[in-house]
């Protein structure tokens, strides 16, 4: 049967015949016929209605999944883990992984008992420390042993966003594409918003008669998403508009964390020691400058929500960022253990990488020791302890592939000085006797 156009007997558009997709299921003896898109729709709708028919079983099949993760990832069994890739920073771990262990208790809990009148409430977590103290690795790591997505959004960009913060939900978009665009994966997430301090409003305690819409517009923005609602944005990031089509994320159960090297903090801290006790603590007697990083250390820990709302964080965010958790600056010892110790030590990658080009890496202990001093000097923690090391082993990088011969790489103090190049040497030479002649 021959035709150019034919009517849908569904929707009644008439269609036009232009190439084999356009062709109707027709039955040529009632003359009943189905377009494309009718097609279409009633497949989209039939698996819609066989998905609607089955949540009692996805309910049960993350419940048990999430039996299985708290069974396995106990709170001293997290901290374990941590404790091969972070050095010192042992008050943090525990309180990370007290908070993530109890987090996700909370969300089987809830999903056995979706009839219960009590609800446990979300326990989101700021967090503050020095720069390079570790706040993102604990964080990447944590979330690497627990299998969930994990995403960090700089916090201080959303400033970008005016008046209403109408681009938080950027934090809920780079989730998604850490989850592989996953709805379900995402829900059960982590969001670190870095650089949280950055958003403290400037006139601090104080409110000001100028609008601040960089900062406490952007955390009024951030308060519904951080206790749970749903998110909408645009897949591809572009503004929303009816025909755009969006995606919805509900953040009931995205555990939030928000952090920050809160430079300053430790001054309001100690005003309001000093002003509790006058005859005790750190207002009796004012502290040597060998001792800054030491006072530092013990004052971040007895930090109080008053203080941060002196620091310029609205009440209604730390109402919902219940738990505390504060890092300690790291001292010379703790980065040369950096340097040598974890499982991802800066020393032990560039062994590896050497390695496979059949040549043994060593250096000597001033060398490290001068990195770590360096790396204070900066004031950027372990971050930079990298890059140091990069910079001595350049050159000996770019000309150890011109040969396949077994060799071995020293690095020394002078290296790191900068006063001389790593010294290479045939594997089996012995380095001593080279270095006599």
């Amino acid at each position: 049967m021959a035709f150019d156009t034919y009517h849908c007997s569904i929707c009644g558009r008439r269609v036009k015949v232009q190439s084999q997709a356009d062709m109707p299921v027709l039955d040529p003896n009632t003359g009943f016929g189905i377009c494309r898109n009718c097609i279409k729709n009633l497949y989209h709708f039939i698996e819609a209605e066989e998905e609607a028919q089955k949540p009692r079983a996805k309910k049960k099949s993350l419940s048990g999944m999430l039996g299985e993760m708290i069974e396995k990832n106990k709170p001293h069994i997290i901290k374990k883990y941590l404790d091969e890739f972070i050095i010192m920073q042992d008050r943090a771990k525990k309180i990370l992984s007290v908070a993530a262990y109890n987090h996700y208790k909370r969300m089987k809990y809830e999903m056995d008992n979706p009839d219960g009148d009590e609800e446990i409430e979300k326990s989101n977590v700021i967090i503050m420390g020095p720069t390079g103290c570790g706040k993102t690795a604990l964080l990447s790591h944590l979330s690497r042993l627990l299998g969930i997505p994990f995403a960090v959004t700089d916090a201080s960009s959303l400033t970008e966003a005016g008046f209403v913060g109408a681009d938080v939900e950027v934090a809920v978009r780079n989730l998604y594409y850490a989850a592989g665009r996953d709805v379900n994966k995402t829900e059960h997430g982590i969001i670190y918003l870095d650089e949280f301090d950055k958003i403290a409003r400037k006139s601090g305690a104080n409110n000001s008669i100028t609008a601040d819409p960089g900062h406490e517009g952007v955390q009024q923005g951030l308060l519904k998403m951080l206790e749970g609602s749903v998110v909408e944005f645009t897949e591809r990031g572009q503004r929303k508009h009816p025909e755009a089509p969006t995606i919805k994320v509900d953040t009931k159960n995205i555990l939030f964390i928000c952090g920050g090297a809160f430079v300053g903090i430790e001054k309001i801290i100690e005003k309001r020691i000093s002003k509790d006790n006058s005859n005790i603590g750190f207002g009796s007697e004012i502290p040597s400058k060998e001792d800054t990083d030491k006072k530092f250390n013990e004052l971040i820990h007895q930090v109080r929500p008053e203080d941060l709302m002196k620091y310029g964080i609205i009440p209604e965010i730390i109402g919902r960022l219940p738990v505390i958790c504060t890092l300690e600056t790291l001292d010379e010892d703790a980065l040369l253990r950096i340097l040598t110790e974890p499982k991802n030590a800066p020393v032990k990658q560039y062994e590896k990488l050497l390695a496979m080009d059949n040549v043994k890496l060593e250096f000597e202990e001033a060398a490290l020791r001068l990195v770590a001093q360096k790396a204070i000097e900066r004031k950027t923690g372990a971050r930079s302890l990298k890059g140091i090391i990069e910079d001595v082993m350049l050159d000996v990088m770019f000309e150890i592939p011109m040969s396949d011969e077994p060799r071995r790489v020293v690095v020394t103090e002078a290296c790191i000085k900068g006063e001389e190049s790593p010294q290479i040497f045939p594997l089996e030479e012995n380095i001593l006797s080279k270095k006599s002649a």
